[in-house]
């Protein structure tokens, strides 16, 4: 049998490992990275990220443009305040959802700039 791709020594370019080795990410900061793009791996919650990288909006202005129940938006956007994508504020008794920060804004902004490439 022929073994294909099989490492014969233990790396080619010993600076280049060691250097990449010493800015390799910590285990809990790759966790956090892969749930966040599972979370953006949603049809649903890219487009209410997408909505609210347009403006702050409340739940009904949202099912009305997703053609969603209240409820199902509502499940979407508590996924999305659990993993710190988005933040709210209540103004009354209407509540107002909001990408939580810049980075959130840059995530969507790059990943519709690569899909429309």
């Amino acid at each position: 049998m022929i073994k294909k791709n099989v490492c014969e020594v233990k790396y080619v370019n010993e600076k280049v490992v060691k250097t990449v080795k010493s800015k390799m990410l910590d285990n809990k900061i790759v966790l956090k990275v892969a749930n966040n793009f599972k979370i953006l791996g949603d049809p649903t919650r890219v487009k209410i990220l997408y909505i609210l990288s347009q403006k702050e909006l409340c739940v009904c202005d949202l099912s009305t443009l997703l053609n969603m129940t209240h409820s199902a938006v509502s499940h979407q956007l508590r996924v999305l305040r659990n993993f710190n994508l988005v933040k709210f504020r209540k103004e009354g008794k209407i509540v107002y959802y909001s990408l939580a920060d810049n980075h959130v804004m840059k995530l969507i902004d790059i990943g519709v700039k690569h899909a429309k490439e």
